[in-house]
């Protein structure tokens, strides 16, 4: 599992969103091939679509949960109810380790800051990497998610 923390950091330092790069580490464990999982993922970047609300590593997680143990059948309210109560316990433990779930809160964006998004992607350079805690947020994402699936396939003693 570790190794899937390592390559959601590593795709976020290749220029991957926060999101993709969640999901691009945890998507063979869904039958799901990296380009699919990125294209899936592509939209939620910059706190969803740059508008700067929910965080896109915490999208990633959404997404997985979805992957691992989301109801199929739209009668099924009790896996329904199953999917939402680990994504709930998820995020809040994602919010207690980063604070926000907010991306304009995480990167600390105010009122004109916030409104001034534009969908015009920041260009990845190394001053961008040094001013954003994007990748520790990718990080804990991944690991939050990978520390659910250790614990679920995991028998306890």
């Amino acid at each position: 599992m570790e190794q899937r923390v390592e390559r959601a950091v590593e795709n976020f330092m290749a220029g991957y969103g926060c999101c993709q790069s969640v999901v691009a580490a945890f998507c063979d464990l869904y039958g799901l091939d990296e380009v699919m999982a990125k294209r899936i993922a592509a939209g939620f970047g910059g706190g969803v679509g740059r508008m700067r609300m929910m965080c896109g590593a915490v999208s990633g997680i959404v997404i997985l949960v979805g992957l691992d143990c989301g109801q199929t059948e739209g009668s099924d309210h009790e896996g329904k109810s199953a999917c939402y109560k680990v994504v709930q316990e998820l995020l809040a433990r994602s919010k207690e380790e980063n604070g926000s779930l907010i991306c304009a809160e995480i990167l600390g964006l105010k009122g004109t800051e916030k409104a001034a998004c534009s969908y015009v992607p920041s260009p990845r350079t190394a001053e961008y990497y040094k001013t954003r805690p994007c990748a520790a947020k990718v990080e804990s994402a991944a690991r939050i998610f990978a520390d659910y699936l250790r614990q679920k396939y995991t028998p306890s003693v």
